[in-house]
């Protein structure tokens, strides 16, 4: 259970009495998701903060066996619970593909035949542009409306007191009101690779570890849970935070 506690600054901070839970990544592991939420509860039923904020980073779908009953999972928990969901790389790229079926290829090469196959929707290999119209517009007849309707809805980021959430990071040297949602999607090495500060501690995921990552300027969540079975917790309340 990793902690952090950076010795050449000051702490970030959150709010009083406000208590963030984040976690990225999901990748469609249902299970280790349903795993978390109980983590979640008991800690709440335990220590009952004033206001808990659940905040997921984006990449719920595709890798992972499960896309779908994951969807099912966020979808419900929004409606008894304080959640923020964020846009992932994933999310957007099946969003494309939804919209422009001649995409599919590359989709499918980073985890988009796992998310099919969690609706029902099977593809043969080598199809042509007819055939993938077809396949999408089946997968797209397969979807429930609700869960277009959350892709669509996801936010690129999401600011509370001393902290920045994100996907994959920002880009160093441009304020964080003027990143580009390309990099807070996809960026990696700039970024990672940045000692400087970002105007906020910056929460992401993206780039897997093998575990998370509590360091001075950010907090790198991503677990790798589809290849590793480690789905992680963030536990963030003042200027305290636990890895799980």
């Amino acid at each position: 259970m990793p902690t952090i506690a950076p010795p050449n600054s000051p702490r970030p901070k959150l709010p009083n009495g406000v208590r963030i839970y984040a976690m990225s990544d999901i990748h469609g592991c249902a299970h280790l998701l349903e795993q978390m939420f109980a983590v979640i509860d008991a800690d709440m039923a335990n220590s009952r903060p004033y206001r808990a904020v659940e905040v997921f980073l984006g990449d719920y779908i595709d890798r992972g066996p499960d896309s779908r009953r994951t969807l099912d999972l966020l979808i419900d928990r929004s409606r008894r619970c304080n959640t923020v969901f964020l846009k992932g790389n994933h999310e957007a790229y099946l969003t494309s593909v939804l919209e422009d079926p001649s995409r599919a290829t590359e989709w499918f090469q980073f985890g988009g035949l796992q998310t099919l196959m969690s609706y029902g929707v099977s593809a043969a290999p080598g199809l042509g542009k007819e055939e993938l119209s077809e396949l999408i517009r089946e997968l797209s007849s397969a979807m429930p409306p609700e869960h277009i309707a959350f892709l669509r809805q996801l936010r690129p980021t999401f600011t509370c007191g001393d902290f920045f959430f994100v996907h994959a990071g920002v880009r160093p040297g441009i304020p964080l009101s003027e990143q580009r949602e390309q990099d807070l999607l996809w960026i990696r090495e700039e970024f990672l690779q940045s000692k400087r500060r970002f105007g906020k501690y910056v929460v992401h995921g993206h780039t897997p570890v093998r575990q998370a990552e509590l360091l001075e300027n950010r907090a790198n969540i991503d677990t790798g849970a589809y290849a590793t079975g480690n789905l992680t917790l963030l536990s963030i309340q003042g200027n305290s935070m636990l890895a799980i």
